[in-house]
Parts: structure tokens; C-alpha cells; sequence
């Protein structure tokens, strides 16, 4: 396996996908929302699981490109937050607000996987209320987007120092050619 069960993105992605579909299922559960509930899990899923697929992959340019279609994935979905919280007339927490802070601070951890009963039992937040709980998805959504640079930085610096899967191919069987092997 790629050991993507063990990266901090991953896991939090997981987090992400659980939790956007409690969310959907708490607060657009009318059928108006319906398109608006398959793209929001969609777009959780879509994240989280090219998170898994470009950590399988030998290629690390496909690495790179599903990191990078894992991250827009989130982009969209933090918008769906936002759009939520606009189109209800609620407040996006500022960065400043002590709530964000004290969620920024909040590790993910590999052996103990997050759910809502334990980032409730953290925050002191009411996770009934849509607003409180909207905010939450904003705040770990901007946490995944930053892993998720620092992640694609990392891939990125590693094909530049490595090369790619079909560079380092070719270079293997040029050299099986010119040691007369054949």
C-alpha cells in the first residue's frame, strides 16, 4: 500500500467526508437541496479518495495530479460551506475569532481517528446549531487546503530531485541496452 492511511491529510479527509455527510443529512435534508447534498458528499469523497489513489500510483507526476484534483475537490466544497452560510444569513467566523484558533490548534491523529462527538466534547461548540457546525467544516476545510499544499510542495520537490516514473524507466533500460544484456 501507498501508506496514505497514515498521512495526516488523509485522515483528516476522512474527517471531512464523515462529517460533510452529517452535515447534509442534519441540515439539507429537503428534497430542494438534493443537487446541492450529492455534490457536497461528493465533493468530500472526491478529495479523500484521490488522496488514496495518487499515493498508489509509481507515477509521481499522477501523484501530483490527483493531489491536485484532491484539493480542488475541497476548494469546491469550502465554497458549498460558504454559499450555506451566506444564502442563511449566518456569520463566517473571522480568522481572529478565538473558535477559529482554538480549531486551528486541534491535531489530527492517526491511532484516533476525529468524529463529531469528540471535536464537540474539544470545541464546547453546539454542533445542532447550523452556523456553529458550517464553521467547523470552514475551519478544518482551510486546515486540509494548507496540508494539502505542503503536500503537493513535497511531491513537486521530490519529482524535481527524483525525476519521474518514465524518465527513471528510460534511464533503467537505457542502461540495460548499453550493457550489452540483450
Amino acid at each position: 500500500m501507498g501508506g496514505y492511511q497514515n498521512l495526516l491529510v488523509y485522515r483528516l479527509a476522512v474527517t471531512l467526508h464523515d462529517l460533510t455527510v452529517i452535515f447534509c443529512r442534519k441540515f439539507l435534508h429537503r428534497f430542494e437541496y438534493h443537487r446541492t447534498v450529492d455534490q457536497m458528499i461528493q465533493a468530500a469523497r472526491s478529495g479523500k479518495q484521490n488522496i488514496v489513489e495518487g499515493s498508489l500510483e509509481k507515477s509521481v507526476e499522477m501523484n501530483i495530479k490527483l493531489t491536485g484534483v484532491g484539493r480542488a475537490s475541497f476548494g469546491e466544497l469550502l465554497e458549498d460551506y460558504k454559499d450555506f452560510i451566506r444564502q442563511n444569513n449566518l456569520s463566517q467566523w473571522p480568522i481572529s475569532d478565538p473558535k477559529v484558533i482554538r480549531l486551528r490548534q486541534f491535531k489530527e491523529s492517526v491511532s484516533s481517528p476525529t468524529n463529531l462527538s469528540n471535536l464537540t466534547n474539544w470545541t464546547n461548540l453546539d454542533f445542532d446549531n447550523s452556523e456553529n457546525f458550517a464553521n467547523l467544516m470552514i475551519c478544518l476545510i482551510f486546515k486540509e487546503n494548507y496540508l494539502l499544499d505542503q503536500l503537493l510542495r513535497a511531491q513537486e520537490d521530490k519529482f524535481l530531485h527524483e525525476g519521474g516514473f518514465r524518465e527513471n524507466l528510460f534511464k533503467k533500460r537505457r542502461s540495460y541496452l548499453q550493457s550489452g544484456k540483450i
